[in-house]
């Protein structure tokens, strides 16, 4: 949510490496490619002047490259597990001397189906290694690496106070889940947003939910798990760089992204796993500036948006459908 997170442990990263020794010495996972970029391009701005080299590894994109710099000295990776065995096994990366391990969205990790391949990497770095790991949830997966990986760890829990950003202004309105489309077009007409994220829980209803705005003359485009590394960063540079305003994504596609500008997150379809509406609005009003939550509500989905109000303190207000302001 533009907190400060990767600051927290990217910071302390930089200030126990050593230049002088061109090994990697510090390692973090990553569940998507970016997110790994991500990781890796603010920890490169946090070392900015120093003489530290920080590297994305990840897939879908040529190994040789990443073979190249790693060859010339790479003191920091952020890569994903599959990408970071894969060099492993070829020899090309080296973690013996690897002090401090990160282990991001641990949780999603772990949903994706990286254990064995966290597993792998562990056996691969020193022991006597710092070792942290950040989580959305708790869960007895994630118990249980902390428990074989980590040694005594301080426990950190977010309240619920803290876990949606009070410059950030939530809405929900409920409606025939029939007629949504009618309401998203509505909302955009009569509300001011330039630039949203629009959430869609199933590929074919965001490649589905794009035409329908490109219909409507906004210009929208889809991204979600089916695209290639390829198409992905094609989408995302296009909406960071203003060249469309509306992204329809999965939550899988937009995990991670960090883009200026968003003014709204809307959910087409509401989460059926609570944490994720956190993950999702903490798209816009990122570090410090203002924005928007919109929630449409069919009525099968009233005990979803029930759950996500269990785990927040902050106010989600719900629109009466004749509100002026939104429909």
């Amino acid at each position: 949510t533009g907190t400060g997170k990767t600051a927290a442990f990217g910071i302390p990263m930089v200030e126990r490496v050593d230049p002088k020794n061109k090994n990697v010495q510090g390692l973090v996972l990553a569940p998507t490619r970016e997110l790994a970029i991500q990781v890796a391009q603010r920890i490169s701005r946090f070392s900015k002047y120093t003489n530290l080299k920080v590297l994305p590894v990840y897939g879908g994109e040529s190994i040789n490259k990443q073979i190249h710099a790693l060859q010339r000295g790479v003191h920091i990776v952020a890569g994903t597990p599959g990408r970071v065995i894969d060099h492993l096994k070829r020899g090309t990366l080296n973690l013996s001397q690897t002090k401090i391990v990160v282990l991001d969205e641990a949780d999603r990790m772990l949903d994706m189906g990286f254990i064995d391949d966290i597993d792998y990497i562990f056996s691969r770095v020193p022991n006597d290694r710092q070792t942290s790991l950040f989580s959305a949830t708790i869960d007895d997966s994630v118990m249980s690496i902390c428990q074989k990986y980590l040694k005594n760890p301080e426990e950190i829990l977010v309240s619920k106070d803290e876990i949606a950003l009070e410059q950030l202004d939530q809405y929900y309105m409920v409606v025939n889940s029939r007629n949504k489309i009618d309401y998203l077009l509505e909302m955009l007409k009569k509300d001011h947003i330039d630039k949203a994220i629009v959430f869609c829980n199933t590929r074919r209803s965001t490649d589905w939910l794009a035409r329908k705005l490109r219909h409507n003359r906004y210009s929208a485009e889809s991204m979600h798990a089916g695209f290639t590394q390829a198409q992905r960063e094609r989408v995302t540079n296009a909406f960071r760089n203003g060249k469309f305003d509306f992204l329809i994504a999965t939550d899988v596609a937009a995990r991670g992204l960090d883009i200026q500008g968003i003014t709204h997150i809307i959910n087409y379809d509401v989460p059926v796993e609570a944490p994720v509406y956190f993950h999702r609005i903490g798209r816009t009003a990122r570090n410090g500036g203002k924005g928007t939550a919109i929630t449409l509500v069919g009525y099968g989905e009233i005990p979803d948006l029930n759950k996500i109000k269990t785990l927040t303190n902050t106010t989600i207000e719900e629109l009466e459908q004749t509100n002026p302001q939104y429909c």
